[in-house]
């Protein structure tokens, strides 16, 4: 029986019925691994938006935030759609520079107050109509912006709360990191240059394998976790106070025997047993 759920939809003619949904905001689009991403005209943003939810994408499921610091308009702000009755997806960008606002989509989906929150604190991009513009994942009175290309990695200060101190207390903001290379290449296509620590891969390629033992070579003794009661003494202490007890007869014997026969060794025969009684 088929499953309930619609198949993923083909990217087949998406990007011609996008085209048709926004109109003159459409700038550019591309079908690559799988994926249609589309360009539209910043201040059209919200009209092509609002046209896409009514033709079907009706969630915001993302806003990110891209730094390409060598483009006049070094920001792309990119909206992730998805269309659940054609479970297809779709991406929206539109560029931007440091001072100039991005229109703000909380009017069509209340969720982007929150993710345009997160662009804006992490690369500093404006949103033109967000009333609630602040900051969310920095610390108080946070200085740059961490996503951005061209963010130092030191001089910087953080705020944490002393236990010991009992206080908020700033410190310098220390990085593991040595350096940062920006290449903006697919990271399972790998890299073109070798990483550190890669020449050490070259200089022993695998462990040997080890040679098997010669036949002749007796295998090592099992290592010893018990001892039986005979090898600990306990058995042959045991068999002796059994052997004084068999030696000194029962204690029938024991009353019926004199000391005479005792010294001797001569011991009485005992007296056969009484029959018993019926009845008793």
């Amino acid at each position: 029986m088929a499953h309930s759920a619609p198949r993923y939809a083909s990217n087949e003619g998406a990007i011609d019925a996008v085209k048709a949904a926004i109109g003159g905001a459409f700038v550019d689009a591309v079908d690559a691994v799988g994926e249609v991403s589309v360009s539209v005209e910043r201040a059209s943003l919200a009209t092509a938006l609002t046209a896409l939810r009514d033709a079907g994408y009706q969630q915001l499921m993302e806003i990110a935030g891209v730094d390409y610091p060598d483009r006049p308009e070094r920001f792309e702000v990119c909206y992730h759609l998805l269309s659940v009755t054609k479970n297809h997806r779709l991406r929206i960008k539109v560029s931007t520079d440091e001072a100039t606002p991005v229109p703000s989509v909380t009017d069509i989906w209340p969720v982007a107050g929150w993710l345009e929150r997160e662009v804006f604190d992490m690369y500093g991009v404006l949103f033109e109509g967000n009333t609630d513009l602040r900051r969310i994942l920095t610390d108080y009175g946070f200085t740059g912006h961490p996503q951005r290309k061209d963010f130092p990695l030191t001089g910087y200060v953080e705020l944490r709360w002393s236990e010991t101190e009992k206080r908020v207390v700033y410190e310098p903001v220390e990085l593991a990191q040595d350096f940062r290379t920006f290449d903006f290449e697919s990271p399972w296509e790998g890299a073109q240059y070798a990483l550190p620590g890669d020449e050490k891969a070259a200089e022993a390629p695998g462990a040997p394998t080890p040679a098997p033992a010669p036949a002749s070579e007796a295998p090592p003794p099992k290592p010893k976790t018990t001892d039986t009661p005979a090898e600990t003494g306990a058995g042959k202490a045991a068999n002796k106070k059994a052997a004084q007890k068999q030696s000194a007869g029962s204690p029938a014997q024991r009353k019926t025997n004199s000391p005479a026969q005792r010294k001797t060794g001569k011991v009485a025969p005992r007296s056969p047993a009484k029959p018993k009684r019926k009845g008793a």
